[in-house]
């Protein structure tokens, strides 16, 4: 018999227009989704997982948990989640450094992007900023750039990681400015921004999911964008192609997956979940305080989309002979 729990469920579903699935279908003990995210608490991935998750937990009528697994370029994550036998109860925020970067950046790696997972849908872009800390003399962009030339042993720069878009977006900074630029990896966007607010660390590349706010707030300084066109939030910072380097565009983005051998009918549920969330007035609310774009979609729309960034940023890893093993 069904029992009233599912009947909500269904009733639930039927009106966010979701194809009611047995509950079953996917969870024979009621577990919760394990969402495993491969970087520190307080990042902007793991913000936007709790974010999201949450409205996802409202539509699946069924708990999310956020399981922070941070280290290694997102591979420690993403190897734990390939490996999982514990079907339609874990999930992986993949971003740009598991699909895109992470092939060409290592020889080897205990996990295949392309065969080891099955694609749910992509969640957001994040526009990357040019920030300094407060101890940094700079008020502009061209003042920075006088600045960092003046310094025989170059700038530091803080990343939320190897390979991350952070770290690459500022190694094609170094390439098309020609700056000495000295990259200083940390295991996620939150510790470098810390450092960064402390002075620590002069520079970095951050998303605006975390740097927004401090920069909004005077704590950090931005010189620029890396996106193709102004912030709507940010009005008064320019982009890197308007300040000479022209074409310049870099943002971080993420999308949702399982493990390949997770069941279609999940698949396509958790999917519909993920639209659902994404088009949500909190959810939508909540990108606009952090200046991100959603990016609501099908697993095959995030398939293309990362092949395309794979082939891009693989380019720029090899004709720079970036390597992190």
């Amino acid at each position: 018999m069904t029992s009233r729990r599912q009947l909500l469920l269904a009733t639930r579903n039927a009106a966010l227009g979701l194809t009611a699935l047995p509950w079953t279908a996917w969870s024979q003990d009621n577990k919760p989704l394990e969402w495993v995210v491969g970087y520190a608490p307080g990042g902007g991935s793991d913000v936007v997982a709790r974010v999201v998750g949450e409205q996802i937990a409202k539509t699946l009528g069924r708990p999310v948990v956020i399981n922070n697994k941070p280290g290694a370029a997102t591979n420690i994550a993403a190897d734990y989640v390939a490996k999982s036998k514990d079907l339609g109860n874990v999930a992986l925020t993949a971003d740009f450094a598991m699909l895109a970067a992470n092939p060409s950046l290592f020889a080897k790696l205990p996990y295949d992007s392309e065969k080891d997972f099955a694609p749910v849908g992509l969640i957001a872009r994040f526009p990357l900023l040019l920030v300094a800390a407060p101890n940094v003399p700079a008020k502009t962009y061209q003042e920075f750039v006088a600045w960092a030339k003046a310094r025989p042993d170059g700038v530091s720069y803080a990343s939320a990681g190897a390979g991350s878009p952070h770290h690459l977006s500022a190694e094609l900074l170094r390439e098309r400015s020609g700056l000495k630029l000295v990259h200083v990896p940390y295991r996620g966007a939150a510790p470098a921004v810390n450092d960064l607010l402390g002075g620590q660390i002069s520079i970095g590349m951050m998303d605006t999911a975390i740097a927004q706010q401090y920069v909004s707030a005077g704590k950090l300084k931005a010189f620029a964008v890396a996106s193709a066109a102004r912030l709507k939030t940010l009005p008064d910072v320019p982009t890197l192609d308007e300040l000479g380097l022209k074409g310049f565009e870099a943002s971080a983005w993420q999308g949702l997956v399982v493990p390949a051998a997770t069941p279609p009918a999940f698949v396509a549920q958790l999917n519909q979940a993920l639209v659902a969330a994404l088009t949500s007035i909190p959810v939508k609310a909540r990108f606009q305080t952090l200046g991100l774009d959603a990016l609501p979609g099908t697993p095959e729309e995030m398939t293309r989309y990362a092949r395309r960034e794979r082939e891009r940023w693989g380019q720029l890893i090899r004709s720079n002979g970036i390597h992190l093993d």
